[in-house]
């Protein structure tokens, strides 16, 4: 008797008081009298905190398999755990990782909260005994949390919450979203339903292969549009940390549900490969949910923030059909070396798919020397060299603005650079700049 309630308490303490520093928290960040008075700071403050709790609840899970498999720590059999894992203990630890510090971040600065979350651990986790079974090395595990998850959870939830460092935090949400949609989702629904990792892992050596090779492909457009997102919007997928602007270009001149799609069907590769009718049901469950339920709250918010030009948008491209030739829009300029071979190859190339809304001009009618190709978009974005090349694609066709956003991933981006840099000649002068 005596060990249950021990058991009980220490279950209950590991949520409550989490949630009592979560309350502190709140009420000192978001009251009206706070630094933070306007009504949008403080939504994309909550937004922030809630981004937060995900990245740590996703990483918190995935910290907690490695340590019970290396043997840092365990827990006492107990009723509501998750692959062992006490669910209360959970949500309390990813509440103090996560959007607690992220709300005190102005009296709490990161490192500071860092090594007293560390301390705190150090302090708690032997005293959760019998709930918690530690090893001899389980110390090890705790610096390995601090630095993996709770350090990019506050990351992530102080720069959103800030609107700083876009690019860092786009790659920190692709991380979370990756690891929630790809490994918890998929681990639960294998933990509770049928399938398993290890059903995909033994499959013969030339399915598992293809199935990898197809969920790279799947996932390309996911990985375009939030790149799409950043680079012309300045924004992220997220709902509490939109873009600026709409974005109508890359995939989105396409299909107005790039993310969805890919993730949906993301986890209908995984199904297969894993033999799980339970993930499959929850990709439907999950597309039934975006159209039902996301769609009409999130077309509102667009609706409200963009006007007309949303209503336009969404009048010419479906939400999960996309089309076979890209949205009309304002012409863009692609500017080519044509005293240059691969250029003049790429020029006539292009001039016979007939590009829509696309200039192609002479390198040489530029009025700056041009020592890559150029592409200026109607919203004034540029690329040169190879990325020139591939936004040219985009006003295409939906397959070879499918090759556009593969090469404008970065790795691939890079490696088409330098591929370009080595095999094509140094360019002509502009001839304006000649006659200077």
């Amino acid at each position: 008797m005596t060990s249950a309630v021990t058991l009980t308490v220490a279950r209950y303490a590991c949520l409550v008081l989490p949630l009592a520093a979560l309350g502190g928290a709140a009420l000192t960040a978001l009251r009206p009298g706070a630094r933070t008075p306007d009504p949008a700071q403080r939504r994309r403050l909550r937004g922030a905190a809630l981004l937060s709790f995900i990245a740590a609840a996703t990483g918190i899970a995935a910290l907690d398999t490695v340590a019970q498999r290396l043997g840092w720590w365990s827990y006492t059999p107990v009723d509501g755990a998750w692959r062992g894992l006490p669910v209360d203990l959970w949500l309390g630890w990813a509440v103090l990782w996560g959007p607690v510090p992220v709300l005190a971040h102005r009296a709490l600065r990161t490192p500071l909260a860092l090594l007293l979350l560390l301390w705190l651990d150090l302090l708690a986790m032997p005293r959760l005994d019998p709930l918690v079974e530690l090893g001899p090395h389980w110390w090890l595990g705790e610096l390995a949390g601090i630095v993996a998850v709770a350090l990019p959870a506050q990351l992530l939830g102080c720069w959103t919450a800030r609107d700083r460092r876009l690019y860092p935090r786009v790659l920190l949400q692709l991380l979370t979203f990756s690891g929630t949609v790809l490994w918890l989702i998929p681990t639960s629904a294998f933990t509770y339903g049928d399938g398993s990792w290890n059903h995909l892992w033994r499959l013969p050596s030339p399915v598992l292969p293809l199935l990898a090779q197809l969920a790279a492909l799947v996932s390309v457009p996911a990985l375009a549009a939030m790149r799409e997102f950043a680079v012309r919007g300045q924004g992220t997928p997220y709902p509490w940390d939109p873009p600026k602007r709409l974005v109508s270009t890359g995939p989105y001149a396409y299909l107005a549900n790039p993310m969805q799609l890919s993730a949906s069907l993301l986890m209908l590769v995984l199904a297969v490969g894993a033999g799980s009718f339970t993930l499959a049901a929850t990709a439907v469950a999950a597309v039934a949910f975006s159209a039902a339920l996301a769609a009409p709250h999130e077309q509102a918010d667009l609706a409200a923030r963009f006007g007309p030009a949303w209503r336009a948008y969404r009048g010419q491209v479906r939400a999960w059909m996309p089309r076979l030739r890209p949205l009309p829009r304002p012409a863009a300029t692609v500017w080519l070396d044509q005293d240059c071979g691969p250029c003049g190859a790429v020029t006539g190339w292009l001039l016979r798919r007939h590009p829509a809304d696309l200039v192609v001009a002479a390198a040489a009618d530029h009025p700056e020397v041009l020592w890559r190709a150029r592409y200026t978009g109607p919203d004034g974005h540029q690329a040169r060299g190879a990325a020139a090349v591939a936004r040219a694609l985009e006003h295409t066709h939906l397959g070879w603005a499918y090759v556009s956003w593969l090469l404008l991933l970065p790795p691939v981006a890079w490696l088409a650079r330098q591929l370009a840099d080595a095999f094509i000649a140094a360019p002509h002068p502009a001839r304006a700049a000649v006659r200077r």
